[in-house]
């Protein structure tokens, strides 16, 4: 067999392992197939639900079907609670979220530029990241009480120290060259934080936030259940002890609903603020 016919014969195979549209690394996919995925992303779960509920001879205490969902969901907008308790969770979360990122940016580009404060403040922070949030709200009681700070103090705990230690990696990863190239030009070391690092982390530090702030979300649902008047949470609570799995599927789907805008509300001022970065 000659050398030509060899590569005829292995000129198909090379084709058929050639990456579909859906299979590309690292590669964008066409819209009307990226708005198809995530149509089926949604449909698909609940068709699921709804057969499984409506065929499956489950007891509906267990699983309640979309559509008694829907009618628990219409009990607590009629009530007023809907619009209350997210109102209340959203509010937590919003303090407690701001006030660790008031405490995280400087501390956690501090760290990532100076060595020194790192190695003073990394091993501590290391440390308390791995205490689970939850396991404070016995403490945060007897220091602050059953008002909202022990819920706004929960919140800044669990999300404080990622943040912090996400922005120092960010920072790390500045090129030197850029940072070496503002000296040689005659910076000093206040003009090589403020116009070359700040700049080069802002889309690090808003990713950092869409992420955590999913952490700050679930845990506004275990700061109200304890002595909280108001929030998704103590909703829920109220709803198990009534065994009222409507109820709790209604608050669930919502607590996921409100978590998912607040990540593309991130994602879009990602994209509005720092256009440069997906140049």
């Amino acid at each position: 067999m000659t050398q030509a016919s060899e590569l005829d014969e292995f000129q198909p195979t090379t084709k058929s392992l050639k990456p579909t549209v859906f299979w590309r690394i690292a590669e964008d996919i066409p819209d009307n197939l990226n708005w198809l995925l995530i149509a089926v992303s949604v449909v698909v779960p609940l068709t699921v639900w709804w057969l499984a509920s409506n065929y499956a001879d489950v007891n509906p205490k267990f699983l309640p079907s979309p559509q008694d969902v829907t009618v628990a969901f219409q009990r607590l907008w009629e009530k007023g609670f809907v619009t209350q308790d997210i109102l209340a969770s959203f509010g937590r979360v919003a303090v407690g979220f701001t006030l660790a990122a008031i405490v995280s940016v400087p501390l956690g580009i501090s760290m990532g530029a100076f060595a020194s404060i790192r190695a003073m403040m990394e091993p501590i922070i290391g440390i308390l990241r791995y205490m689970p949030a939850p396991a404070f709200i016995p403490l945060l009681i007897i220091y602050l009480g059953l008002n909202e700070e022990p819920k706004i103090a929960l919140i800044f705990i669990g999300t404080v120290f990622y943040n912090t230690l996400m922005i120092m990696d960010a920072v790390k990863f500045v090129p030197k060259d850029l940072i070496e190239t503002t000296y040689t030009l005659g910076g000093n070391r206040w003009q090589v934080l403020r116009s070359v690092i700040m700049p080069y982390v802002i889309p690090n530090i808003i990713d950092t936030f869409r992420i955590n702030v999913a952490a700050s979300w679930n845990l506004v649902v275990i700061a109200e259940l304890v002595a909280a008047e108001e929030g998704l949470g103590k909703r829920i609570l109220l709803a198990q002890r009534f065994f009222k799995t409507d109820e709790i599927f209604a608050c669930l789907i919502m607590l996921g609903v409100i978590g998912f805008a607040l990540d593309l509300v991130f994602r879009w001022v990602l994209r509005i603020s720092c256009k440069w970065a997906f140049d």
